[in-house]
């Protein structure tokens, strides 16, 4: 048998573009032939799907699942909306979730984790793309927990239970009955949902994110023409009012339009008959942050004829 070394491992990785470790396995499986590697990859359906890297993945599905006092959300991304409604796709979205209440936040533990019966979650995701016949990818994960109270969860456009394109998660720490926890958390999921905070409180925002706001507050203060005592009073106020509109527990809550989430969750506490304390929260917009390339369909059919 010829020795698989690193060399030909990433000679085969460049040519099909396959993983690491299927590359590794082919050539184990074809005793060191590369162009035999090659087409056992391409057996597999693994050169194929490595073919598919390159497509831009902005669509798919968030899971989100709670067990116990501990939550996790998983956002899976696919080239296509229609792959969201595959059964196929959705049954591997659940599962990963269901995992990553064990792996926590790393997306690499995720992937390196046991799919049941179908070796790890990478490999599991490879067959997928090759089946599924398009470009999907784990791109994040979170988990919450609470040593006691509820861990609740919501999910804003569902397309089965537990899937859809936004996904929350609300951790309250409270000795309250169970039932009075999980009605608040799912109030308070559903503001989440609607009113996109940044951070669970103003301490929490990004400072590079303030330090932007504070410089476009600052640039249209001065164009009033007033004196710089005021201006930078004014810029104050902007600061003030972005913290208040977009720390959760400052934001005012959807349900009345009045009232501060942080008084909505003492209220609670109080006719529970036990302090709440609103300690974390996830949520999860699919496709957020990623750039979605506008497709031009008509110079895609050209350049595929050749033109």
């Amino acid at each position: 048998m010829a020795e698989v070394t690193a060399k030909t491992v990433k000679e085969l990785r460049d040519r099909t573009g396959a993983g690491m470790m299927d590359c590794k396995k082919a050539l184990a499986e074809t005793n060191g032939d590369m162009e035999a590697a090659v087409d056992w990859l391409r057996t597999k359906g693994l050169a194929a799907a490595a073919k598919k890297a390159g497509r831009q993945a902005a669509e798919g599905l968030v899971g989100v699942v709670v067990k116990g006092t501990k939550g996790a959300a998983v956002e899976v991304n696919s080239e296509t909306d229609f792959v969201a409604k595959n059964d196929q796709f959705q049954s591997f979205v659940k599962t990963v979730t269901e995992l990553a209440l064990d792996t926590g936040d790393s997306i690499e533990a995720l992937a390196a984790a046991t799919y049941p019966g179908e070796g790890t979650v990478a490999e599991k995701l490879t067959s997928n793309i090759a089946t599924i016949g398009e470009q999907q990818a784990l791109r994040r994960a979170r988990t919450i927990a609470v040593d006691q109270g509820a861990v609740v969860s919501y999910t804003h456009n569902a397309v089965v239970p537990g899937l859809g394109k936004i996904g929350v998660l609300v951790a309250l720490e409270s000795a309250a009955p169970a039932d009075k926890l999980e009605a608040l958390g799912k109030q308070l999921a559903m503001h989440i949902a609607a009113a996109n905070p940044l951070a669970l409180t103003a301490e929490g925002l990004d400072a590079d994110t303030i330090e932007r706001e504070r410089a476009i507050a600052a640039e249209k203060a001065a164009e009033s023409g007033k004196p710089a005592n005021i201006v930078e009073k004014m810029v104050e106020g902007a600061i003030a009012k972005y913290r208040k509109e977009n720390a959760l527990v400052s934001q005012l809550f959807v349900m009345d339009g009045k009232t501060p989430v942080a008084d909505v969750v003492a209220a609670a506490g109080k006719e529970a008959g036990a302090p709440i304390v609103l300690k974390d929260y996830v949520r999860f917009q699919l496709g957020e942050g990623i750039e979605k390339k506008e497709s031009d369909f008509a110079a895609e059919v050209a350049a595929a004829a050749g033109a």
